[in-house]
């Protein structure tokens, strides 16, 4: 079994009759699906956003607040997510001045579109950016060495797949705390059995 790639997103979506996506031309499957949703999330900021409106809707300004962006350039990517399926907005709520605010949450279709085929530098920079501001001594991180043969490997990476598939899954606890799991499984170039001369 091959397993996709770990993405940073991690709730199921609960995609909606009708989905604009399953009326395209090639089919939602189709390999221009797959490019425009890598294009889509071909952007640590975009990635930062899905995180953000992953467990509440927020507007796009209140996006921009959070990451410290101009509210006009967040919006574009906002609109970028949202053209891909990757945000929905949500009924329209007044704001402190009682203007007309749209609010938006994340589907969690990233988890599940293969679109981090080959970018994992993409999801580890995402990954750098969002660390650095979390306290350190709350960070739990290790490495392991390991030398597998394919079967073996196949099994780990399915193995894992597995366990992160049944939390994504999971309904979230409306009190639990926040956490990102990053995971990557790399071969070890430095260890490799070189020839003696």
């Amino acid at each position: 079994m091959n397993p996709e790639p770990v993405a940073p997103h991690c709730r199921q979506p609960s995609r909606e009759a009708g989905d604009q996506r399953d009326a395209a031309p090639d089919g939602p499957g189709s390999e221009a699906e797959r490019d425009a949703d890598a294009r889509a999330l071909a952007s640590t900021l975009r990635l930062r956003i899905l995180r953000l409106c992953l467990d509440e809707a927020l507007t796009n300004r209140e996006i921009a607040e959070r990451l410290g962006k101009n509210p006009a350039t967040v919006l574009h990517h906002v609109r970028t997510l949202v053209d891909r399926d990757f945000l929905r907005a949500q009924p329209v709520r007044r704001g402190a001045r009682g203007s007309r605010e749209v609010p938006y949450r994340a589907t969690g279709r990233s988890w599940t579109s293969g679109a981090f085929r080959g970018k994992s530098r993409l999801l580890i920079d995402t990954f750098l950016e969002e660390v650095a501001l979390t306290d350190p001594d709350t960070v739990e991180a290790s490495r392991l060495g390991l030398r597998l043969g394919a079967e073996a490997r196949d099994e780990l990476r399915s193995r894992l797949h597995d366990v992160l598939q049944d939390f994504a899954t999971r309904e979230p606890d409306p009190n639990g705390t926040p956490y990102s799991v990053f995971l990557a499984v790399h071969e070890d170039v430095s260890r490799k059995v070189r020839p003696h001369l």
